[in-house]
């Protein structure tokens, strides 16, 4: 499909996914004839995965994220549903990113259309296509509008109530040379906390393990997951934990050769010998409640000891998940690589009110084992 194109649909229930090579949050909006929701209960996406007669699938970052639209079930009054996706990665604009929509029947997976906007730049979030009535039919367009102020500025545009921060009026991005990309935030201002849901973290920000005013829970796991590059060889990255002391002293290491250390209290899921398979690659689970007061600091890397560099790895990424649920709570996905050999993805820091912080760092290093890791590691506590 082309921009404004359309297709009649053969059939009642459509899936349309949004693949791109980086992660995408993919969302959908029902509308009525003025254009917008009737309450925020119309905007469906990840903390609010189902509506009526449409909801949201999660690819779990190892499929595209998908929308699917019953249209014998939509409410009546609803005459439109717009697909919308945006980059994951907090500030991270659609420049080199070429995302592809994929509209396919819902009852036997078979595809209908395809489509993947062009000259795409400065934009952080698309309208990438709607599902719509038309003369009592159902029909698919392609859209593939930009804007330059983020998924908050489209669901400000269709009459959803965003929350802090406050979104300004939607402003669709003209062309790719007239847009402005959002500010992003300052490295490391303003910390957070886990009262509205999963977080996405950009590097240096910071997440407090607390939601509505309480520690969360104490048993976390972090998750590290990479995929070797476009056509790239099989790639042997190892991830771990070095545990630190007060005095940023070096207490101990967690690695595919020690799976577990301070008494059980972390443990090691094992070596990733090539990086492909869905899903997290090596998972390292903290018993943050059993953890000696001897350990105040934890520092997650991740290493490559057959020397291969990180311009060789796609979608590395780190995200805190809650073992008792499967619900990811935090995430960080690595947008830049280095020709380096070793990376400091993220830290968990012990406060003296006795909660921890997570800070993303994706900090490239010359290290191919978690020895020389412990060194740069101690200096970014």
């Amino acid at each position: 499909m082309t921009p404004g194109s359309n297709i009649p649909l053969p059939v009642v229930r459509v899936t349309v996914d949004v693949a791109a090579p980086v992660r995408l949050d993919v969302s959908g909006l029902l509308l009525t004839a003025d254009g917008k929701v009737r309450s925020d209960d119309d905007f469906i996406f990840y903390n609010q995965p189902s509506g009526p007669g449409v909801t949201y699938r999660s690819g779990g970052g190892s499929a595209p994220d998908a929308i699917t639209v019953d249209t014998s079930a939509l409410p009546p009054g609803i005459e439109k549903i717009v697909v919308t996706a945006s980059p994951d990665a907090a500030g991270q604009t659609f420049q080199g990113v070429e995302p592809t929509a994929t509209i396919r029947s819902a009852d036997d997976d078979s595809v209908l259309a395809t489509f993947t906007p062009p000259q795409l730049a400065a934009e952080t979030a698309l309208v990438v296509v709607e599902i719509y009535q038309r003369g009592g039919a159902w029909k698919a367009r392609a859209v593939g509008q930009g804007y330059a102020n983020g998924l908050a500025g489209i669901a400000t545009d269709f009459g959803v109530t965003v929350e802090e921060p406050a979104a300004a009026p939607a402003q669709p991005a003209a062309s790719p040379a007239a847009a402005t990309p959002a500010a992003a935030p300052a490295p490391g201002a303003g910390k957070i906390n886990l009262d509205k849901g999963r977080v996405s973290l950009q590097k240096n920000q910071t997440v407090s393990l607390v939601k509505g005013g309480r520690p969360l829970l104490s048993l976390v796991q972090m998750g590290l997951g990479w995929e070797p590059a476009y056509r790239g060889k099989d790639i042997d990255l190892d991830a771990s934990v070095i545990a630190f002391g007060p005095q940023r002293n070096h207490v101990d290491s967690c690695y595919f050769g020690k799976l577990s250390i301070v008494n059980g209290a972390i443990k090691h899921s094992g070596d990733n010998l090539t990086g492909e398979g869905g899903g997290d690659d090596e998972v390292i689970t903290v018993d943050l409640g059993r953890l000696p007061q001897e350990v105040s600091g934890l520092v997650f890397t991740v290493n490559s000891f057959s020397g291969q560099k990180f311009t060789e790895v796609a979608k590395a990424y780190c995200r805190l998940v809650d073992p008792a649920t499967g619900e990811e709570l935090v995430r960080f996905d690595l947008t830049s690589a280095e020709a380096q050999t070793g990376v400091m993805m993220a830290k968990l820091i012990r406060q003296f009110s006795g909660e921890w912080e997570m800070t993303a760092m994706g900090d490239f290093v010359k290290a191919r084992t978690v020895r020389n890791m412990v060194k740069p590691a101690a200096q970014s506590l």
